[in-house]
């Protein structure tokens, strides 16, 4: 069989079973077996990549499918406990599609979909007898005549949508075949779909609206059994403590679950763990190059953005959904709508912000491409920033924070503190490759503006607190006498940095100190 009773998704959930950091999300069948043959049988969710969708798809197949015995690989596992366990068990026909995978030579939707509908006619022919050997001009009509009801288990829906060869008619045609397959069919027992991309983005009038669609924004049903809490995190790292908690969280945390509470990226805390070390494992693939070219081809709206995000700034916003229309962006709405889709932002109670260090990284050399201009040429001088501070240089970091605020900038013209700090951030942007930086940082009795922490204990931890119109000697008092060095204290050396502008000369001034 391709898709219909297949035994290859308990295979492939088996595996990830036996890994030695899988995490136990099995509680999700007893939210879907209530919606089996329900009025609330079609749900939808989207998620970024690698946050957990294919496992889980895997998982419901194995459990609802006839296809095989998947008694002794739940025993184990949560669902065991509930209640409702066993009831629905192996008791289904299930129809279970990665929309992933392609035929050897597909160089069309045609060949895309028609792999895919002669597989799903083999299957039915199989094991329906009486189908066989008849011809059909829909695939739904020869589910209906099987007289029988199946659970459709559907991965990766939009996959397709990112292939060359789709055009605007192939996607249009790919939706209606998922409808004529799909919308109020008798058979229909259960349809299960994921993917990244909102189904709303593509489906206009009634194509798909028979789904309930779930996605980071709107999901107060599934979201825990999509990446991992803060409480997960903390079991993995008690019983695999190759990395500590507080890196795994400044790596991989900052997104949210729908209460607010922390949520991290599955795949990259699983690779730190098992590698011992914290890398940018999620990034490395899929569209963050996507992403840049939209930006640079829309700079001038989400340049601004970007830029105090980096500074740690959340940008407030209204999106009103993954309102991407198209996969060519052209408005920042549809820019950070497509950001957040991806999961390259976190949106919580109205606010885009850089998740983590692992995206952090990306965009600091988002700043560093031409189509950045003059944010460009403030980034590359961030280097001899740091060096300067280091070296106790006051007079030279002075000279360069002027030289960044006289290029004309217009967001970052000294018209409010968050203009300030952009302008600090950027210039110590390399800072990040060698220190963990906080901003308005919770340190002594007070928050500090800045607090650099070297990642390497050979390194000075660095304090940097910013004056506007007064002086910056009165920075430097304020640093001990609110006991800022507290936050650092066991590191090997302090340095701190107070910085000044007055608006009357339009000078900065800039002193440093060993604590």
């Amino acid at each position: 069989m391709n898709y219909l009773n297949s035994t290859e998704p308990m295979k492939l959930f088996e595996k990830e079973c036996k890994g030695r950091l899988y995490v136990d999300k099995s509680m999700l069948i007893e939210k879907i077996s209530d919606k089996v043959g329900s009025a609330g049988q079609y749900i939808c969710i989207t998620r970024p990549r690698r946050f957990g969708k294919t496992i889980n798809a895997n998982m419901l197949a194995a459990y609802f499918t006839k296809g095989c015995d998947s008694t002794e690989l739940f025993n184990g596992l949560k669902i065991h406990d509930s209640p409702v366990y066993g009831e629905k068990q192996n008791q289904y026909n299930v129809i279970h599609i990665d929309f992933s995978v392609q035929p050897d030579f597909c160089e069309s939707y045609r060949d895309y979909i028609s792999n895919i509908i002669g597989n799903l006619q083999e299957d039915l022919a199989e094991a329906y007898p009486s189908v066989a050997g008849r011809d059909y001009t829909q695939i739904s009509r020869m589910f209906r005549d099987t007289g029988d009801t199946f659970i459709f288990i559907l991965d990766e829906w939009d996959s397709v949508f990112y292939e060359k060869f789709m055009e605007e008619d192939d996607r249009i045609q790919f939706l209606k075949w998922l409808k004529g397959l799909l919308k109020d069919k008798p058979y229909v027992e259960l349809a299960y779909m994921t993917g990244i991309l909102p189904i709303a983005k593509y489906s206009s009038g009634s194509e798909l609206n028979m789904f309930d669609e779930y996605n980071f924004m709107n999901d107060n049903v599934y979201d825990q059994y999509f990446g991992f809490s803060e409480e997960e995190v903390h079991r993995l790292c008690e019983k695999y403590g190759t990395v500590s908690f507080a890196e795994l969280k400044e790596w991989y945390d900052g997104y949210y679950f729908y209460n607010g509470d922390s949520l991290f990226n599955p795949r990259s805390v699983n690779r730190a763990l098992d590698r011992s070390l914290c890398l940018n494992y999620w990034t490395e693939t899929g569209p963050m190059n996507e992403i840049a070219d939209c930006i640079e081809n829309n700079v001038d709206e989400v340049r601004e953005d970007i830029v105090e995000m980096v500074a740690g700034i959340p940008v407030e916003t209204e999106l009103s959904g993954y309102s991407a229309a198209e996969l060519q962006l052209n408005s920042r709405d549809e820019i950070l709508s497509a950001m957040v889709v991806y999961g390259f932002l976190a949106y919580h109670d109205g606010k885009l912000s850089i998740p983590n260090y692992e995206l952090m990284e990306k965009y600091q050399k988002v700043l560093t491409r031409d189509s950045m201009a003059e944010v460009k040429e403030i980034v590359s001088q961030s280097k001899e920033v740091l060096e300067a501070t280091l070296r106790k240089d006051a007079a030279r970091v002075a000279g360069l924070l002027e030289q960044a605020h006289d290029r004309e900038i217009p967001f970052l013209e000294y018209n409010d503190e968050n203009a300030l700090s952009c302008v600090i951030t950027l210039c110590y942007l390399y800072a990040r490759k060698d220190y963990r930086m906080e901003r308005e940082a919770k340190a002594g009795k007070g928050y500090c503006d800045y607090i650099f922490t070297p990642r390497n204990s050979q390194r000075p931890a660095i304090i940097l607190e910013l004056k506007y119109g007064k002086s910056c000697e009165e920075a430097i008092a304020q640093i001990r006498e609110r006991q800022y060095i507290r936050k650092v204290e066991n590191c090997k050396e302090i340095l701190l940095v107070g910085i000044n502008y007055d608006p009357r000369t339009k000078k900065h001034t800039c002193r440093i100190e060993t604590a």
